[in-house]
Formats: C-alpha cells, sequence, structure tokens
C-alpha cells in the first residue's frame, strides 16, 4: 500500500513538473514574438547609434543571465560542498553549460554592436576582458568536469573553481565605474551612472520585456538540463553498480 501511494506521488509530481516545463516553454516562445516585435517594429531607431543599437536588447539581458549563471554556479557548488548532495551538484554543471553558452553569446552580441558603433571588433579594455575570463572560467569548470576523477572528488574541483569565478561577476559588472572603458558606461541598475541616456520610455519598456523574455526562457532550458541531468547521474550510478 505504501508502495503505491509513492508510486502515485512521483506520478502526480511528474505531472505537474510536465505543466510546468510547457507553460514555461510557451511563455517564452508567446514573448519572444512579442518582443521581436517591439525591437523591430514598435521602439524607435536610437538617434545616435542609429539600427545597430537594436542589438542592445538582446546583449543586455544575454549579459545579465551570463552574469547570474556563474553566481548560481558558486551558490549550488557551495551548497554541494556543505551538504554533499548531489542535486546541487547537478545544478552547478547544468547552469554551467548554460553559462558557457550565454557568455558567448554576450562576446558575439557585444561584438557585432561595437563593430557596427565603433568599427572595430575586439579591444582589451576591462569591462570585455573581464567578461572573456567569465567565459574562460565556464570553459575551465567544464573541462575539470570532464578530466577530473569521477564522482565527489572532481565536483569538489569544479566547486572550487565556481566559487573562484564567481569574483568575476561584480567586476564585469562594476568594471565602467572603476575603470576608463571603451564600453558604454552603465545605464541600468543600482549603481548607473549614465541612466539618462538610455532614451525614451519605449526603449526602457522594449528592454524590460525583452529582459523578462529571455529570463524566462533561460529557467525553461534549466528546468530542462538539470531534469536530464539527474536523469544521467541515476543511469550512471547503475552504470557504477555492474561495473
Amino acid at each position: 500500500m505504501a508502495g503505491m501511494t509513492e508510486i502515485t506521488a512521483m506520478n502526480a509530481g511528474a505531472g505537474i513538473g510536465s505543466i510546468v516545463r510547457h507553460s514555461l516553454f510557451a511563455a517564452s516562445a508567446v514573448m519572444m514574438l512579442v518582443t521581436l516585435y517591439l525591437i523591430f517594429f514598435w521602439v524607435p531607431t536610437e538617434v545616435n547609434l542609429g539600427v545597430s543599437q537594436r542589438i542592445f536588447y538582446f546583449h543586455v539581458p544575454l549579459g545579465w543571465l551570463g552574469m547570474l549563471s556563474i553566481i548560481i554556479v558558486a551558490v549550488a557548488s557551495l551548497m554541494h560542498l556543505a551538504t554533499g548532495k548531489s542535486k546541487w551538484d547537478d545544478l552547478a554543471y547544468s547552469t554551467a553549460e548554460l553559462g558557457v553558452l550565454f557568455a558567448t553569446l554576450i562576446l558575439v552580441t557585444g561584438s557585432i554592436w561595437a563593430r557596427g558603433d565603433l568599427g572595430w571588433w575586439w579591444t582589451w579594455d576591462a569591462k570585455l576582458t573581464t567578461t572573456l575570463v567569465l567565459w574562460f572560467i565556464y570553459v575551465g569548470y567544464l573541462m575539470v568536469r570532464a578530466y577530473a576523477p569521477k564522482g565527489s572528488q572532481g565536483a569538489r574541483y569544479g566547486s572550487v573553481v565556481a566559487l573562484i569565478g564567481a569574483v568575476d561577476a561584480p567586476i564585469i559588472y562594476m568594471a565602467t565605474v572603476w575603470w576608463r572603458t571603451a564600453h558604454p558606461e552603465l545605464n541600468i541598475g543600482p549603481v548607473a551612472t549614465d541612466a539618462d541616456s538610455i532614451g525614451s520610455s519605449k526603449i526602457v519598456i522594449t528592454l524590460l520585456v525583452s529582459t523578462l523574455m529571455f529570463t524566462i526562457l533561460y529557467v525553461y532550458m534549466l528546468v530542462e538540463r538539470y531534469s536530464m541531468r539527474r536523469t544521467e547521474a541515476e543511469l550512471d550510478e547503475v552504470h557504477q553498480m555492474f561495473v
């Protein structure tokens, strides 16, 4: 009887999880259409930067999620070190995989924007360099997990990399405040130094909608990847039992 109750609870949980995933996917898809309409048809073209400024609505949300990811990886890694529970390590690993994707997109969209606005693809200033360092941190974390000993020892090595890497996120955000850089000054956030330059309310609304859309999409991708990671870990445990 207890076994039947446990199976029923597991099926109910799986059903709720499926509804959540489908809802996140549908919400992100609808908001993607709305965001594309706002970016290319509704929001006015920025006076100084012209059409190239429209990549701003992709670059800023990607930057936010790229930096958020390393914080999540670090917190999940810290929880894994404190509790020893594999679910935290699975969350850290899944987030790191998304983090390297978003960090890559930050660099790509930033380079395209710089080329259209300033005439160069890359320059070694503080903001860009620390963002590139973040990309290497993600890659380093995944390489450590791939080549370090399997099991808890490899997870601990990865956790150390994540905790060190998390220091880079606030440095990236504050780079234009602490150093003189080619990157535009901060016009968003609690320490924004150039908030007036953001322009009309339509620009603000479009940016907020785009950020919300990318965040929902990010959550959906993370939920799906975490679920796959947990399944992979369970299958690996079964495999180890028969080796």
